[in-house]
Formats: C-alpha cells, structure tokens, sequence
C-alpha cells in the first residue's frame, strides 16, 4: 500500500462562481490539509447526456470526467439544494459518469456526499436523491449520517466555509471517506 495521500475527486453542484458549496469546498480542503489531495472536477463543459453522444467518440470533457472518478480514491459531492432537488448540472455529470450501468466508473467507488442550504433543511431533499442515485450505481456510500449544512450563508466568511461546528462534522465525514478509499 502506498504512503501518498488518497486522491478524491470533490465534485460541486453549482456553477457559480462563489458558490456556498464551492465556500464549502475550500474550508474543508483547509481543514484536510496533506492527509488528501482533494481535486475539484468542474462541470461547466460537460454536455447533456445524450446517449447518441455516449458511444466509442465521447465528448472529451465527459472522458475527463470518468477518468478523474477512475483514477481517484473516492468522491466527494459537495452541492446545494435547488427547488427541493438536485441541480441539473450534477445530475447530469452523475448520468454520464453512471454508463455503463452497473459497469461504470462509479461501481464500488467510495462517495461521500455534502448538501447545503440557507434554510433550515440543509438540502436534505438533495441528500436523498443523491443517496439514491449512488444507490442506484452501486456505488459505496460513507457509513455516517446525513452530512448537512443548514443555514450555509450564515457560515461563510471571505469564500470559505468558517463555522467550527459545521467544519468539525464534515471533517469527520470526510474522515470516514479517506478510511473507505483506504479499503480499497
């Protein structure tokens, strides 16, 4: 077994700029320090899913994609709750990433997933859903419970996710990602 830090590709459901998520992000890469290399995989370019397009000449951002997933020792979501959902955007780089079913690159891989929201709910709808389509792709959800962040603007200071106790509880998790991709 390798001495290096397990690799985890951190995907953020938002396209934002300053997205609480990517806020969210940034304060637990802080946090992490070396014990990870935590590499963000943006989704500006990924296309829609077509299955038209999911043939032997894939776009090359989704060929990027699947290889970082591929590569890495786990993965992290970080996203928001919009309109008691998923966002688009994540869903859409999870259906990519998700073929072929029960044979993609997602079969097996540790993932943990972080929701957030200015409301009180913490994006727990968007935590379900996510929950379910791991499920659905056999992937390995960390054993802890829900990781939410209610009240997310409220916690973010100069782009970076500041509130103690919220950075304690997704450390934690987070923890429990990098014992699951040393599993592997």
């Amino acid at each position: 077994m390798s001495n290096d830090p397990p690799r985890i590709v951190a995907i953020v459901g938002s396209l934002r700029r300053d997205s609480y998520s990517g806020a969210i992000l940034r304060g637990l890469q802080g946090s992490v320090g070396e014990r990870a290399r935590i590499e963000a995989f943006p989704l500006a370019s990924i296309p829609m899913y077509n299955a038209d397009l999911d043939g032997e000449h894939k776009p090359e951002a989704v060929v990027a994609l699947k290889e970082a997933i591929r590569a890495s020792d786990g993965l992290l979501i970080v996203s928001p709750e919009y309109n008691y959902g998923v966002p688009g955007v994540l869903k859409n780089a999870l259906d990519w990433a998700s073929r072929p079913g029960y044979q993609s690159v997602l079969k097996g891989k540790p993932v943990l997933v972080i929701t957030s929201s200015p409301g009180t709910s913490g994006g727990s709808r968007a935590q379900g859903q996510l929950r379910q389509t791991f499920a659905g792709t056999l992937s390995r959800l960390v054993p802890v419970p829900e990781v939410l962040v209610p009240l997310v603007n409220t916690k973010v200071q100069d782009g970076r996710l500041s509130d103690a106790g919220s950075l304690k509880f997704i450390t934690d998790a987070f923890d429990a990602l990098l014992a699951e991709a040393r599993r592997q």
